[in-house]
């Protein structure tokens, strides 16, 4: 991807997988990898910012004898997946105007 897939971009992306239902961090590092180009390592700083910024919870569940995190979306988290859901309807439709040879300045 030639885009950089950083800051608010990574916060959405996680957010709208959460939104389906709480996973563990190696199911959601997967599913993000199919969406996007990123390292395994990528989404832990992420997710531990968006725990810390209340926008996640989490809690640990017996597999095999381990235990797994899971990560779970809060009520405020969904609030800002809703912000950056509406901010990337605006975005995008002023890349497709572009792209369109449309004017921005005639919306």
């Amino acid at each position: 991807m030639a885009f950089q897939t950083g800051g608010n971009i990574l916060d959405f992306l996680v957010l709208a997988i959460l939104k389906n239902g709480d996973t563990y961090g190696y199911i959601l590092t997967r599913n993000a990898k199919e969406l996007m180009e990123i390292s395994d390592s990528t989404l832990y700083p992420v997710l531990r910012r968006l725990q810390k910024d209340g926008a996640l919870t989490t809690y640990d569940q017996a597999f095999d004898g381990r235990n797994r995190r899971y990560y779970s979306i809060t009520e405020k988290g969904k609030q800002i997946l809703e912000n950056y859901r509406i901010e990337w309807e605006k975005y995008k439709k002023q890349i497709d105007m572009i792209l369109s040879g449309g004017d921005l300045g005639n919306e």
